[in-house]
Parts: structure tokens; C-alpha cells; sequence
């Protein structure tokens, strides 16, 4: 099968951060591509037996990156978002989407703001204050993880793939 939305990697290599943020990117607009073109029913729709879906799928990241990035990295309240993938049934997919586009943003500026690999999280993690390089391999890892779900579950409804 014929790969419709890939991509290349980035080619940045300026430095330690630079690469490791852009990366970050990379993975969440592979995320972001899987969610083009679908109707609402069909970033919902859950095709696999854990009920994930698309949809839950952003929904999730943009959770999981409140709480690592404006919480653990840069201080802020701790979020009160379920980290689950059910989507409530209210909430339309563009809000979604727009909520992992806005929180995005605001994790970037915070990554901006520490600015160095070296930098201390602000919140320890079972007691012990890791560095924002940690973090960022952290969610690398989660982010892909996920988009590599997002491309299953994306060939399923409509048999686009890549990343």
C-alpha cells in the first residue's frame, strides 16, 4: 500500500534542545494529519477493543502535555483532565483539536522558557526534580507512541497511511 501522508523527519541537528523540540513537533503534526479530512463520526470511532479512537487519542496528548509541561516544567496548577480516551459526547472534534493546538503552544513557550536541557522541572517526579532533556524524551516517546495508534487506527477508517 502506497503511503499518502508521509514526511520526512526533521533535518534540524543545531543542538541538543532544538532537536529534540522539533522532534516534538514532528510528532505532534503527525498526530494532527491523521485528524484531516474526517468527519466528526470518524475521529470518534474506536477500532480496537480498548475503545481508542482518533479523537481520544488528542485528547489525551493534550492532557498529558498539560500536566508535564505547564504543571511538572513550568510550575503550574496540576490539571484536572481525565487522561482516559473517552470523549465526551459534548465536546465537538474542532475543540478538541483546537485544544491540542492551544496546549501545544503554551507547552512550547514554556520549553522556550527554560531553555536548556539542563533546566530543572519545576514539580519533582517521585520526588526527584528531572531535567527538561528528560522530559522532552519523555514525551518524544509518548507522542509517537500515540501517532503510531493514530496511523493504525487512521488505515482502518479510510486506508491513508504514513506518518
Amino acid at each position: 500500500m502506497q503511503e499518502t501522508q508521509r514526511e520526512p523527519v526533521p533535518r534540524v541537528d543545531t543542538g541538543e534542545l532544538a532537536v529534540a523540540h522539533e522532534f516534538l513537533k514532528f510528532q505532534r503534526h503527525c498526530v494532527l494529519k491523521k485528524t484531516e479530512g474526517l468527519t466528526d463520526e470518524q475521529l470518534r470511532r474506536p477500532l480496537v477493543p480498548s475503545g481508542t479512537s482518533i479523537l481520544g487519542l488528542v485528547q489525551h496528548l493534550a492532557e498529558v502535555e498539560r500536566g508535564w509541561f505547564a504543571h511538572h516544567l513550568a510550575g503550574g496548577p496540576e490539571p484536572h483532565g481525565d487522561l482516559d480516551m473517552a470523549v465526551p459526547a459534548g465536546q465537538s472534534a474542532a475543540e478538541i483539536i483546537e485544544d491540542y493546538r492551544a496546549t501545544a503552544e503554551e507547552s512550547d513557550r514554556a520549553i522556550e522558557a527554560a531553555g536548556d536541557p539542563e533546566a530543572l522541572l519545576a514539580v519533582p517526579i517521585d520526588g526527584v526534580r528531572k531535567t527538561l532533556r528528560w522530559l522532552l524524551a519523555h514525551m518524544n516517546t509518548e507522542t509517537a507512541r500515540h501517532a503510531g495508534h493514530a496511523d493504525i487506527i487512521r488505515e482502518q477508517i479510510d486506508g491513508t497511511t504514513g506518518r
